[in-house]
């Protein structure tokens, strides 16, 4: 970003998301000053970069929040709408190294990570191989990990290529639902995360909610897309209102309508990040030390 003048003598910028100034006059014209002069501090210049750098800070969290939707809900994106947004860096940010999975037809192309968007929309990625190729699919999808087949291969390929993402993909714990066989017919609900004791209510509440999982009634809930449909995975934490210690209960699982579904119902990302949430609040139960005598 550029320098813009800001009262006497000095000139502001934005870097690395704060507000910096230089002096524009004398010996030390040029030289980035370490401190924000007292003389600027309430300068209308000044206040004007806070809130653009506020904006900024927003506008970053709402795009890895977007694609983390589209990862997460391994929704079909349009190759065009990306080809639109690459060029905002916040937007580059948050989508470049996330696996993509083209289509053409019914075949879909290999994975690869993505590291470039033209402007029509034709995606550059690095495949398995190593090879860069290029994807000119009308839409593609940023699959939730557990519906990667290659995902050990891809963690280990961007472990070599020292692989970062903004939004949390391949690295992302998930869980595989038990063979259909392994699960009783009848069962709603998973208790693998039940017992776990806090404080209070609030603390386990305030755990779920850092978490970005929604609190409603005596619920943990966390919403999931699974194969174009809409699913609520459900963590019992405790009634609303009551002031004793929290602790959490069983895990289940409705359908759009409410209606509780069977195990066996339960789809591969809907199972997986529902475990994941009962998973996240369990670590953060109390843990009683015993000394060695």
């Amino acid at each position: 970003m550029g320098w813009s003048a800001a009262g006497e003598g000095y000139e502001i910028s934005l870097v690395d998301g704060k507000v910096v100034a230089r002096s524009a006059s004398g010996r030390s014209a040029g030289r980035q000053l370490k401190t924000l002069p007292k003389a600027l501090r309430d300068h209308p210049e000044v206040e004007r970069l806070r809130r653009f750098a506020e904006w900024l800070d927003q506008h970053a969290a709402a795009c890895v929040a977007q694609v983390d939707t589209w990862m997460v809900s391994s929704l079909p994106v349009p190759t065009g709408l990306l080809g639109r947004v690459w060029p905002d860096e916040a937007w580059q940010v948050a989508l470049r190294d996330l696996v993509v999975v083209g289509a053409v037809g019914d075949d879909p192309d290999e994975p690869g990570f993505l590291r470039d968007v033209s402007e029509s929309g034709e995606l550059r990625v690095v495949n398995l191989d190593g090879e860069t190729v290029r994807i000119s699919a009308e839409t593609v999808t940023l699959p939730h990990p557990v519906l990667l087949p290659d995902l050990d291969d891809l963690r280990e390929f961007a472990a070599e290529l020292g692989v970062t993402q903004k939004v949390e993909q391949i690295y992302r714990a998930t869980w595989s639902r038990p063979a259909e066989a392994d699960l009783a017919p009848k069962a709603t609900a998973v208790n693998e995360f039940s017992g776990a004791r806090f404080a209070s209510r609030f603390a386990l509440t305030a755990r779920a909610e850092s978490h970005g999982y929604r609190v409603s009634g005596g619920y943990a809930t966390c919403g999931v897309r699974d194969g174009g449909q809409r699913f609520e995975a459900s963590l019992w934490i405790g009634e609303p209102y009551w002031d004793g210690g929290g602790e959490t209960g069983s895990l289940t699982w409705n359908d759009k309508d409410g209606r509780a579904l069977t195990l066996r119902e339960v789809g591969p990302v809907a199972w997986s990040e529902g475990m994941r949430m009962g998973a996240a609040l369990y670590a953060g139960r109390i843990v009683e030390r015993t000394e060695d005598k």
